[in-house]
Parts: structure tokens; sequence; C-alpha cells
């Protein structure tokens, strides 16, 4: 028997021994687990509130850096708009130069062909003025070779008229002459 006892013995040793550290570990361990329980909720808790700390401190400086971009916006769009009026106005202006020169160059182009005209007309007026000129002078040597003319056709007719009086008188005599030769 002593072998059976052994094989009986040793089993229920090992099963007392295994209750008592089973016993050992069964209470402490809820006890431990509870304690690790504990302690990771408190983890959790610690770390919860650490980053609903952490988040409310990015949700701040997200709204801090929500309003620094929007007053970077507004300032971008400001510039924007002062830039692209500033384009607009230079365009306007560029436009209204061209406009302008075009204007004026056809201003120009048409004083042009007025001086041209009043150029011509007076190179006529000239020309005009010319002849007249010529023609007065012609008229004033034409009128004092007419007057030279007029004498000396008065002289021709005075020296005709006294030629014809100096022949009628001649014949005269002679009709006289003859005729007293006659009657006596």
């Amino acid at each position: 028997m002593k072998k059976s006892l052994v094989y009986f013995l040793a089993p229920i040793v090992g099963l007392i021994i295994f209750g008592a550290i089973y016993w050992n570990f069964s209470s402490g361990y809820e006890a431990t687990e509870a304690a690790k329980t504990l302690k990771i909720k408190q983890e959790k808790d610690a770390k919860l509130l650490k980053q609903a700390k952490d988040n409310e401190q990015a949700i701040k400086e997200a709204n801090i850096a929500q309003e620094h971009r929007k007053a970077e916006r507004a300032i971008k769009e400001a510039k924007d708009k002062a830039d692209h009026d500033a384009r607009q106005a230079a365009v306007d202006a560029k436009e209204k130069a061209y406009r302008d020169q075009d204007k004026f160059a056809k201003q120009v182009d048409r004083l042009e062909k007025d001086v041209k005209t009043e150029k011509d007309a007076i190179a006529k007026l000239e020309e005009d003025k010319k002849k007249s000129a010529d023609e007065l002078i012609f008229l004033r040597v034409y009128v004092r070779q007419a007057d030279e003319n007029v004498k000396s056709l008065k002289l021709v007719l005075d020296k005709i008229s006294a030629a014809d009086s100096a022949a009628r008188a001649a014949a005269a005599a002679a009709a006289a002459a003859e005729a007293a030769k006659k009657n006596s």
C-alpha cells in the first residue's frame, strides 16, 4: 500500500498546495486587479483630463490662429482689391491714353490738312496779290503810255490841225490868188 498511498497522497498534497496558492492568489488577485483597474482608470482619467486640457488649449490656439488667419485674409483681400483697383486704374489710364493719342493724332492730321489748305489758300492769295501788283504796275505803265500817246496824238492832231489850217489857208490864199488872177 505504500505505493497506492503515494498515488493518492501526492495529488492531495498537490491539491492542498494548489488550493493554498489559489486561495492566496484569489484573495489578493481581486484586490490587485481592482488596484490595477483603479490605477488604469486613474491613468485614463488623468490622460483624458490632460487631453481635454490640451484640446481646450488647442481650440483656444486654433481660434486665435483662425482669427489671425481671418485678419491676414482680410488684409490680403484688401491688398488684392487695392492691387486689382490699381491694375484696373492703370488699364483704364492706358486705354484712355491710347484713345487720347488716337484722338490727338486724328486732330493733328486734320489740323495739318487745315494748315496745308490754308497754306495753299495763302499761296494762291499771294499769287493773286502778285498778279494784282503786276497788273497794277502794268496798268500804271499802260496809263502813262496812254497819257503819253494822248499827248503825242494831241500834238500830232494839233500839228495836223495846224497843217490843215495852214493848208486851207494856203488853199484859200491860192484860190483867192487864182481868183484874183482870174479877175484880173
